[in-house]
């Protein structure tokens, strides 16, 4: 098996975390992943909040029905129209900032880092909380909020490849 897949299976949600800071030169390496990512027309339309402020990851934590657990770092993944390459693809932010996300989540693997994917959008409860927080102008919408720590869970390698959801030259063919 190549690292990069390796890396991919070692991926999983960390819901408990170590009681130590993430590193700020390691939320500069997740941030620059993300900023690798993939976008329809290289369009970019990301913007990141990085959080590592203890009282701020408590707001997380307490305010996020979804949130409470102890990580002591976040990235939250944003769109913001107004910093797009291409306006004409901005309809492909969804995806855009999946991409982002989802490098963010598998470099954290590669740091020895663990992650969690809290969904924002379209959830508007959710969206409000998530841009009173990180203060995020009306413009912006958050996407996902990355929690990020050191595990103090282990889980194995794994995928989630199941023969009956794969179809060949059509739906409905099998190999």
């Amino acid at each position: 098996m190549t690292d990069i897949l390796e890396t991919i299976f070692k991926r999983r949600s960390i819901r408990s975390y170590e009681d130590r800071p993430v590193e700020r030169e390691k939320l500069i390496q997740l941030l620059q992943a993300g900023t690798a990512a993939p976008s329809a027309c290289n369009n970019q339309p990301w913007e990141f909040v990085a959080v590592d402020e203890p009282a701020v990851m408590e707001q997380f934590h307490t305010r996020l029905e979804d949130g409470p657990y102890n990580a002591p770092a976040a990235i939250v993944v944003c769109y913001n129209p107004q910093v797009g390459q291409t306006q004409r693809c901005d309809r492909f932010w969804e995806q855009d900032c999946s991409a982002a996300t989802e490098n963010i989540h598998i470099a954290a693997v590669g740091l020895g880092l663990g992650t969690v994917w809290l969904g924002v959008h379209p959830i508007e409860e959710t969206i409000s909380i998530v841009k009173d927080i990180v203060k995020l102008p009306e413009h912006v919408t958050p996407l996902a909020v990355i929690y990020i720590g050191y595990p103090a869970e282990k889980k194995e390698p794994r995928t989630k490849y199941n023969e009956s959801i794969i179809h060949w030259q059509g739906y409905g063919h099998k190999k």
